[in-house]
């Protein structure tokens, strides 16, 4: 038996959100058993928890895109009893039961080994986001991005991409902008690295298709009328890199930035990424993220406290990561 956190859907068509004990043999299908250490609270896993977007498309379902453990047992030649692994994304917590819970089966090519100087631990306080969060930074830099290119904005700067990529690109030698719906929380970012701070108001309104150049580049998690004004915004030959929609899914922006001023948006996607851009993203992250910081950036809940977090990281009240100690 293990405990998990196990999401029904009730006959009015709400969600909703229990730890319940469960027997090891309703673990779905999969060559390696992970015993899960720990998990995070991510958006999507927000949003499936309180039942406010159809991100879960089966019940019953154990929440949490990603985890990281040991292996407990591997039908897979790549993985031995022992190995530490952490897995981010393909569909976990979705459409396969995830790691808010103390055991996991998985396919084995959605595992990734943790990389040698990072524990379980470390690697959830980055979680999906902080590996999304690199993955922004890799996209930058893949389309000619330096610090000499000029400053580049990070919107939703407190929230857990935000935080690792202000991180990130400020060790990298970048001068950050960091627009936030939390002003208050600015020493926090400065701590982190940012330069700048700007209030989230600016951007998150209609705005012109084409407006003064400000930034080289930019690492987007808000999506909406904040994507299309960064657009806008950019100067020439500058990018983008597009990995969220708290604000909303839809870009209402025009053809203007990218006819005019040459700029790119760069779609990043972390659930389907192949697996060597994960590896080299982990990679990178153990060698650049500065340690120090991930502490300050964390704090670390039990399972039982995960759906009363929820609504309120939807809401934009939980600052940096959440880590989920699966056994406390």
């Amino acid at each position: 038996m293990f405990d998990a956190l196990l999401l029904t859907k009730a006959d009015d068509g709400t969600t909703r959100a229990a730890v319940t004990a469960l027997d090891d043999a309703a673990l779905p299908e999969g060559e390696v058993r992970v015993d899960v250490a720990f998990s995070t609270v991510n958006y999507k896993d927000a949003l499936a928890i309180t039942g406010k977007s159809p991100v879960v498309r089966k019940f019953p379902m154990v929440p949490g895109i990603d985890f990281a453990g040991t292996v407990a047992e591997s039908s897979d030649a790549r993985y031995k009893k022992g190995d530490p692994v952490l897995l981010n994304g393909w569909g976990v917590g979705e459409t396969h039961w995830g790691g808010l819970a103390q055991q996991a089966r998985v396919k084995a090519d959605w595992l990734v080994a943790i990389p040698p100087g990072f524990d379980a631990r470390q690697t959830m306080a980055i979680g999906t986001a902080g590996y999304t969060a690199m993955l922004c930074v890799m996209a930058l830099q893949q389309h000619g991005l330096t610090p000499a290119s000029g400053p580049v904005l990070v919107t939703g700067a407190n929230g857990g991409v935000g935080t690792i990529a202000i991180a990130l690109l400020a060790r990298l030698g970048f001068e950050v902008h960091a627009s936030t719906g939390r002003t208050a929380e600015a020493a926090h970012l400065q701590r982190l690295g940012a330069r700048e701070i700007i209030d989230r108001a600016t951007l998150g309104e209609p705005g012109k298709p084409l407006q003064k150049e400000r930034w080289a580049g930019a690492v987007d998690s808000v999506g909406s009328h904040t994507l299309a004004n960064v657009c806008a915004s950019l100067r020439y030959g500058g990018t983008v890199a597009a990995c969220g929609l708290a604000q909303g899914m839809d870009f209402p922006a025009s053809v203007a930035p990218f006819i005019l001023r040459g700029v790119t948006l760069a779609g990043v996607d972390s659930v389907q990424a192949p697996q060597a851009r994960r590896v080299e993203a982990w990679r990178r992250l153990a060698a650049e993220l500065p340690r120090d910081l991930l502490d300050a950036n964390t704090q670390t809940l039990g399972l039982g406290a995960v759906a009363e977090l929820a609504p309120r990281l939807l809401a934009g009240q939980v600052r940096g990561r959440v880590v989920v100690d699966v056994w406390a």
